[in-house]
Parts: C-alpha cells; structure tokens; sequence
C-alpha cells in the first residue's frame, strides 16, 4: 500500500499472511533477510514470537505479516482502502491462495 502523504510514519505498508504460526515467523524472518540484502535497516520488530502477528519496520517500509484469520479481523487494507496499492512480482511457486480467502 502506498501510504506516502497520507502517513506520517511510513511510505510504504506490507501486508502478508502465513497458513500457521510458524509460517508467519518463516515468512517475517525472509522478509527481514531480504530487506537486509536490499540495504533496508530493521528499526523495530513488535509482535513476534506468537506466530499471530509480526510487524517489521524498516522506516520507509512497514510489513505486516499476519496468520490468515487475524489479518481478516484487522483488515489493514480496508484501514488503507483508498491508498494506491503496489504491484509486487511475487515467482509463482511462492504463491498459495486458498479458494476462501479473503484477499488474492
């Protein structure tokens, strides 16, 4: 979600969900590998440990990484419905969307 101008906080929001706890943790330490590798420092980490609900700042960058059922309570999107929302070119094989989710 692109958030810039409209957040004082980040430009950027991330919004991703794992099948199970310890999806969510595999899923939040890759995106903090991988934003490592791009030259992206991790300012904070809150909600780890749980498996329900990470969120990794990065400054400019916020994720979210949620366990499915949880993201649907929160509904960060809809909070954010009228930001513009980022394509994002996710390789095939790391893709997974189940018939009943809420978000594709």
């Amino acid at each position: 979600l692109d958030v810039s101008g409209r957040a004082s906080y980040t430009d950027f929001i991330g919004v991703v969900s794992g099948k199970s706890d310890r999806q969510v943790e595999a899923i939040a330490e890759g995106v903090r590998e991988c934003m490592k590798g791009r030259g992206f420092m991790l300012i904070g980490r809150e909600g780890s440990g749980n498996g329900r609900w990470t969120l990794l700042d990065f400054g400019d960058v916020v994720v979210h990484v949620f366990h499915h059922p949880v993201r649907e309570v929160y509904d960060i999107e809809g909070l954010w419905m009228d930001a513009p929302r980022v394509k994002l070119e996710v390789p095939p094989e790391a893709m997974h969307v189940a018939p009943d989710a809420l978000y594709g």
